[in-house]
């Protein structure tokens, strides 16, 4: 089953050798420090140095921007899909979500917007996902608001204490939790 690994930065290693991962994308602001498992090699993998933040940064804050999003697509539409992907923020609650819904739009976008929200939601009643990556997704992608719709729909998830990796199907299979 194809699928896209969510994890906490303190997970990945366990997720990625369990599922089997090849590739990962990490989303950790610039100074936070961390080893990108063995198991990926440095090529398949994808650092973008940004900050959980709904906003343009101040001083050293770094928001997410068009740039990012391009890069997640980009990445993900090289993926062969033939191990999951592993997408990671901190907390994996807020960035990585954002980044697994444009990873599977970019993949397969003639699925429903809602549908995969819906799935999202099912794998994981904590997952956030950040606002300003899930509106930038849904312009790059050409969504006409119906991503960014979608993700509001479901409001914010249940608080989270960063331990809580799930799985996210690309299109309607079946998705969950570790």
């Amino acid at each position: 089953m194809t699928m896209i690994v969510v994890a906490p930065l303190a997970r990945i290693a366990e997720m990625a050798v369990r599922h089997g991962a090849r590739e990962m994308i990490s989303l950790m602001a610039k100074e936070q420090a961390f080893h990108r498992p063995a198991v990926i090699e440095a090529h398949r993998h994808l650092l973008l140095n940004m900050n959980d933040i709904a906003f343009k940064g101040t001083g050293n804050l770094v928001a997410p921007d068009e740039t990012h999003v391009r890069q997640i697509i980009d990445f993900t539409r090289d993926w062969d899909r033939v191990a999951p992907l592993l997408i990671h923020c901190w907390m994996g609650v807020s960035r990585s979500p954002a980044a697994a819904l444009i990873a599977a739009l970019s993949v397969f976008p003639e699925q429903d917007d809602m549908a995969l929200v819906r799935r999202l939601r099912a794998a994981s009643p904590f997952a956030t996902p950040n606002t300003r990556l899930v509106q930038m997704g849904d312009d790059v992608l050409g969504r006409r608001g119906r991503l960014a719709d979608a993700v509001r729909s479901i409001g914010r998830g249940a608080d989270a204490d960063g331990n809580a990796p799930f799985a996210l199907t690309l299109n309607d299979q079946t998705a969950g939790t570790f």
